[in-house]
């Protein structure tokens, strides 16, 4: 099968940044057939790029062969302003909410059509979720991603309404009673959602916003079902107006 690189127009760099995006949701590892699949590239490219990616630690092998993220990768994305910048900005706030709620704490922002977590903390008494640091989770089905499709622009929104997915039984993919519900959020200053991403949680999220008015990020808990996560909007609110006024 012919490779992706072999494509009029692409070169060695969109073969990497395909190869590297292959890895997403993929912690516990991938091997090079895997690769190969994923991303279309001819076997003898995925190998070549992978022993430099290797070498340069960007990749690391497993004694099994299986190819993770390797720590130089982490290093640069510490980098980024989104990982940088926001939060470390935010993180004492984080502790705080945490220490005053043991609950699942999360932050993220909008990453196109999705939710990109930029840090969650959690302790041995919260309830288990899917969201991890660094991963990407629907924005309809999501606490925090609603509130940032409640405020995205509306093209964004339309095009998240027309295609969104059941992630489980409870998740609102009707298009109209979806409208509805941003509307709701954008009136009431949150979201709340039960069991739309995983079953046996329910979770609420507020806006951050910075000086200009504008929401850069979603501040949300995630909780069991037996507790009610809208007593610690208030909570939430307070935490989320420090973030905005420390993020520049």
């Amino acid at each position: 099968m012919a490779g992706r690189t072999s494509r009029p127009g692409r070169g060695v760099l969109d073969g990497v940044i395909d190869l590297l995006g292959a890895f997403e949701g993929r912690r516990d590892g991938v091997t090079q057939a895997e690769l190969v699949r994923r991303t279309g590239l001819a076997a003898t490219t995925v190998h070549r790029m992978t022993a430099d990616l290797v070498d340069h630690r960007v990749l690391e092998r497993l004694p099994d062969r299986r190819l993770v993220v390797g720590r130089k990768l982490w290093e640069l994305g510490l980098l980024a302003r989104v990982q940088g910048g926001l939060r470390e900005v935010a993180l004492p706030f984080l502790q705080d909410l945490y220490e005053a709620t043991r609950e699942n704490v999360h932050l993220a922002v909008r990453d196109g059509t999705a939710a990109l977590y930029v840090e969650r903390l959690h302790g041995r008494a919260s309830v288990p979720v899917v969201s991890r640091p660094g991963g990407r989770l629907p924005l309809h089905a999501t606490g925090v991603g609603k509130v940032l499709l409640a405020w995205a622009p509306e093209s964004v929104r339309t095009e998240v309404i027309n295609s969104a997915e059941r992630v489980t039984a409870h998740t609102i993919v009707e298009p109209g009673r979806l409208a509805r519900d941003l509307a709701g959020v954008r009136g009431r200053g949150y979201s709340r959602t039960v069991q739309e991403m995983s079953l046996g949680t329910c979770s609420v999220a507020v806006p951050v916003f910075d000086a200009e008015g504008a929401v850069v990020a979603a501040l949300g808990l995630v909780t069991g079902l037996r507790r009610d996560p809208v007593r610690h909007v208030a909570s939430l609110r307070v935490a989320a107006g420090g973030i905005g006024r420390a993020f520049h």
